[in-house]
């Protein structure tokens, strides 16, 4: 049994948003839920009454209400529908508020800092809305932005979304080669951007990379720069290129364009594992309902909250936590390295703002726990009454790190879900304990299982983590994928006669808990420090180095994260020295970010290959965390195993 890190009070739980909402369910339908788990089971065994339950309870805004509320949810996407019949407007739900609350606080690490209320952010909205609509912007267009964490960018989301077009944002970080990837296939009108951005008491231009993702999409009409580092900034060199403050409109009554609830809202992309990222259209229905669900029930989301996440626009959670703008919470907004000039930068932050919730990744707590820091000893703490953590797994270490050290009465809600759903399959509920290790709950609506080797559904064991019922905000289809076989092919052809979506993890679930672990991928996508990363990406780079034959890569379970491992073959003549090594690593930071670069470059004797021509990663993945290897009869070259069998103790001391 986990150790129990922390309980929560009589107080916590009556106060608690899923205790009201309990009494709600129990008072609509005549019922008797008293618990979270009982909850658990009606969400998922009455998907209908538990989803109208959602979007009541949430009080979503719309101008005609659904016909139906969900049919063939067993049969997933793009099959199950979802609300048929009812019309919305996402950006009119992030701004049913228009009072002198706050909605935005913004902060650099330069100390820029920037309060926003509801109504001045209305206002600001429009003036994008209007310069938008005068370009001939309508429902279905795409925009996308290539912008930091600013308030900004939050700005030409919603303006993008009132008139029902459809959004999809890279962070500054990436580079040209990894925006172009994923911008380009989408063909956007517009695209907003900066002229430069902060990081480590640096300032990185953008505008370089900017051209080259401008120029080379020509679908692109208008390339808006915002001067965000430098009022004079150069920027005719980029195509149909315009000043933010030149593209502002007066303000004026938004018009909220009313689409269907299936209507696209985001175009998300995965991390590109088997040649360039995959275009996930999600709906504004299916992400509004999805993530006022978890942040209502699961983060328990007050509008005297403020929730602050460590997060960029290339992030799903940089799409969640704007959604909470619809509770009417304060947004925190931190543009730079949390850890600059040294890691009490955020603490500092969360306290002279009184942020009541801090989201992090599993590598940032860990790496605080690394260096000894003491946030409790630094800084007192006294509005946080939550920290959510995401990205990776945290180890037992960490769980008793942030009780130890950091505050020992709040609540941890470590959560895991993924861009694919733009949500959790498991999180956090502010009335259960916490134990250590251990993801609380699987989130209401998902019905989320372990399966074996036999397609089972198994507790207290290791197995893949699967979902067997649809959820709104599911993939409605990929882009450019009009027979739905990538669709398919991603989530649920892996079980031959079985339909579920399986995601690619291994994980636990507790029979007497009902918390959950995970314990890293099932598949080749990489997640250092829980950032996703597709070795394609990487491929696409090293590749082009001469003296590289070919290459694989892969995440390794190391140190209380994921660290990526190059395996190179190299042409006739070359050896793997550290001038190529360096070349390597400098390639991937330039190209593509400082996150593909790996920790170790290995040389191997031959990479594995299907008979189909594709790169076996996952086969290497399981050999270096001693599990074993289930496709070797699909291999074309199982020989090359060998090496790699050999290499694993090594790897591992």
């Amino acid at each position: 049994m986990s150790k129990l890190l922390w309980k929560p009070d009589n107080k916590v739980i009556e106060n608690a948003n899923i205790t009201k909402f309990i009494k709600y369910i129990n008072n609509k339908h005549k019922l008797n839920i008293t618990d979270y788990y009982e909850l658990y089971d009606f969400s998922v065994n009455e998907l209908d009454r538990f989803w109208e339950a959602i979007w009541e309870y949430s009080n979503i805004v719309h101008s005609v209400k659904y016909d139906s509320i969900v049919t063939d949810a067993d049969k997933f996407p793009p099959i199950t529908k979802w609300f048929a019949g009812a019309e919305l407007n996402f950006a009119e739900n992030l701004l049913r508020y228009r009072d002198d609350n706050i909605a935005i606080l913004f902060k650099s690490e330069t100390d820029e800092e920037i309060k926003i209320s509801y109504k001045e952010l209305y206002n600001r909205v429009s003036k994008v809305y209007n310069s938008l609509k005068s370009f001939g912007i309508k429902k279905g267009d795409r925009i996308a932005g290539y912008m930091p964490n600013i308030p900004e960018t939050i700005i030409a989301m919603l303006a993008t979304t009132a008139l029902g077009a459809v959004w999809s944002s890279c962070g500054a970080e990436l580079g040209a080669d990894a925006a172009l990837d994923r911008l380009g296939q989408i063909e956007p009108r517009i695209l907003f951007t900066v002229d430069a951005y902060p990081y480590k008491g640096r300032q990185f231009d953008l505008l370089a990379k900017v051209r080259e993702v401008a120029n080379n999409i020509s679908s692109i009409e208008k390339t808006v720069v915002l001067n965000y580092m430098n009022d004079s900034a150069e920027i005719s060199e980029i195509n149909n290129s315009i000043l933010w403050n030149v593209f502002e409109s007066d303000i004026s009554r938004i018009e909220f364009t009313q689409v269907d609830f299936e209507h696209p809202l985001y175009i998300m992309f995965s991390s590109g594992t088997t040649g360039k990222p995959k275009c996930m259209v999600q709906s504004v229905g299916g992400v509004l309902i999805n993530h006022l669900k978890e942040l209502i029930l699961h983060t328990d989301v007050k509008r005297d909250d403020t929730l602050f996440y460590i997060s960029s626009p290339s992030w799903m959670m940089w799409n969640w936590m704007t959604s909470g703008l619809a509770t009417g919470l304060t947004l925190a907004l931190y543009d730079g390295n949390p850890l600059y000039p040294d890691w009490k930068a955020v603490w500092k932050f969360i306290d002279e703002y009184n942020i009541t919730i801090f989201g992090c990744s599993a590598s940032y707590l860990h790496y605080l726990k690394s260096i000894g820091a003491r946030p409790n000893k630094e800084f007192e703490l006294n509005a946080l009454r939550e920290i959510s953590q995401t990205g990776s797994a945290l180890s037992d270490e960490g769980f008793d790190f942030v009780y130890q050290d950091i505050k020992s009465n709040l609540h941890f809600n470590s959560i895991s879900g993924g861009t694919d759903i733009n949500g959790c399959f498991a999180a956090g509920v502010p009335i259960l304990p916490v134990y250590s290790g251990q993801l609380q709950v699987r989130a209401l609506g998902m019905r989320v299982n372990a399966f074996d080797d036999g397609l089972n559904p198994v507790f207290d064991q290791q197995g893949e983590l699967v979902c067997e019922l649809a959820s709104p905000s599911m993939p409605i289809y990929f882009w450019k994928d009009d027979d739905n076989k990538k669709y398919n092919n991603a989530y649920f052809n892996f079980y031959k006669g079985k339909k579920v979506w399986r995601h690619g993890d291994y994980i636990e679930i507790y029979s007497k808990t009902g918390g959950v672990t995970f314990y890293g991928r099932s598949d080749s996508v990489l997640k250092p420090s829980g950032v996703r990363i597709g070795t394609a990406e990487i491929y696409n780079v090293v590749e082009e180095i001469s003296g590289i034959a070919d290459s694989l890569a892969i995440g390794q379970q190391y140190d209380n994260d994921q660290r990526i491992i190059l395996f190179v073959t190299l042409t006739e003549g070359n050896q793997l020295d550290d001038n190529l090594k360096d070349r390597i690593k400098s390639e991937l930071r330039n190209k593509a970010s400082p996150r593909h670069v790996p920790s170790l470059i290995l040389k191997a004797p031959d990479i594995p290959y299907t008979f189909s021509g594709k790169k076996v990663e996952s086969a290497i993945t399981n050999i270096i965390h001693g599990r074993d290897v289930s496709n070797e009869g699909a291999m074309r070259n199982p020989e090359c195993l060998k090496f790699y069998r050999a290499i694993s103790d090594e790897l591992n001391s």
